[in-house]
């Protein structure tokens, strides 16, 4: 398995952020016409066919037993939960309101990081989530155009599936390839979403607009596998304290693509946020480089 630097971890983890950034608002873009179901575990099935032939033209043999336990996390997490999860409360939220009650993710992250993969992030590195967390919470609380409401425990769930998927995914990855560890849990579960879909009633394609494709094709491709390839192999290679933080950073981008794409308002309350949480990212991540150099 090839390994990476830290600092090339920290640079993976940032493409990965940037795959994960357009999950949203695509998301909303393909929930109107395609429905919830149809968005949260259709992507994951058509992931996995892609995944299926990744592992298939790299020759590589199914994972030992000792993994599948952590595989089966991962299904139930990131690609089940999590997608699921965003989709349903999507259908009626905003995609920026989602992406900065979302941004609650690093932290969690990183806090299922000390408990499970066992790591011990210095004192300045939670000085620093705290302060990207703070400037998440002006938004959220102070800037958003939507108040907190139901929709936000949907999304704190949604949290919860995420970092928990992350961590697993992350600690694995030490072990496996990014690649494999993404494609092995999207070819395992892929049975039982098959098995979900076929259950329902799907829309009628012959009533879902371009758009709807455009976003179903980028959760599929981009968000449920090739951002997910470079996340786990960067919070792999970085840490997954340290690079977990680097989502403070998404939901600012993904509020980026909404106003782009879905003509959401971007306002100064926002930006000012977006300092405060640059901040917080640059002094976590700093800490933990010197730490390392030390």
């Amino acid at each position: 398995m090839q390994r990476f630097s830290s600092r090339q971890g920290f640079v993976l983890a940032a493409m990965g952020v940037l795959g994960f950034s357009g999950t949203l608002p695509a998301t909303r873009v393909a929930v109107v016409d395609l429905g919830a179901l149809t968005v949260g575990l259709g992507r994951a099935l058509a992931a996995a066919l892609l995944a299926l032939v990744f592992l298939i033209a790299r020759g590589e043999p199914l994972p030992a037993r000792r993994y599948w336990p952590s595989l089966a996390v991962i299904a139930l997490t990131v690609i089940a939960g999590f997608p699921l999860i965003s989709a349903a409360v999507l259908a009626s939220s905003s995609a920026s309101h989602a992406a900065v009650v979302v941004a609650l993710a690093p932290v969690c992250t990183a806090i299922l990081a000390v408990l499970r993969a066992g790591e011990r992030p210095a004192r300045r590195f939670w000085l620093g989530s705290a302060l990207g967390l703070f400037g998440v919470g002006l938004y959220v609380f102070g800037a958003s155009p939507d108040a907190p409401g139901e929709a936000d425990l949907g999304l704190l769930a949604a949290v919860l599936c995420v970092s928990i998927g992350y961590t697993e995914g992350a600690r694995l990855s030490r072990e496996l390839s990014g690649a494999s560890v993404i494609s092995w849990s999207l070819v395992l579960a892929a049975p039982f979403v098959a098995l979900v879909l076929a259950a329902s009633d799907l829309p009628s394609v012959s009533l879902v607009r371009p758009a709807a494709w455009f976003g179903f094709a980028y959760v599929s491709l981009v968000s449920m596998f090739a951002a997910f390839v470079a996340w786990y192999a960067g919070l792999a290679a970085a840490g997954i304290s340290r690079g977990s933080q680097l989502q403070l950073l998404q939901p600012f981008l993904t509020v980026l693509w909404a106003a782009l794409f879905l003509d959401e308002p971007v306002t100064p309350g926002l930006l000012g946020a977006l300092v405060v949480c640059v901040a917080g990212v640059a002094l976590a991540t700093r800490a933990r480089l010197e730490q390392a150099r030390a």
